[in-house]
């Protein structure tokens, strides 16, 4: 079984967990159920998913878990765009946010790389 906290993907991942649970704590009310949710599932999928490919036996589940991951933090780079030109997040903010999702997408893609 492989250690997760020791994957520099994973320890990335978390770390933009917690900045879009910060981000998006001043959504509007109304996208409670709507955005503010699909963003932080988003979020909370990269780093799950490692985790639960790192838990697999076979390298092809654990490519494929990879492989999700990767599809979330795209996704999550799409609604963290779509919040700023909404106006739901300042400029500021998504910026950092956006750098750390594609210094995560550099990494993650990487490690499925060497994976494969």
């Amino acid at each position: 079984m492989r250690d997760h906290t020791k994957l520099k993907a994973f320890q990335i991942a978390d770390e933009i967990a917690l900045m879009v649970y910060q981000v998006t704590r001043d959504f509007p009310k109304e996208e409670m159920y709507g955005m503010t949710a699909q963003i932080r599932r988003a979020a909370v999928s990269v780093p799950s998913n490692i985790v639960e490919g790192c838990a697999r036996q076979s390298q092809g589940e654990y490519v494929r878990f990879l492989d999700i991951a990767f599809g979330s933090l795209r996704e999550m780079g799409y609604q963290m765009s779509l919040a700023v030109r909404l106006g739901y997040v300042p400029v500021a903010e998504a910026t950092a946010c956006t750098d750390k999702i594609v210094e995560n997408e550099k990494v993650l893609s990487g490690l499925i790389r060497s994976m494969r």
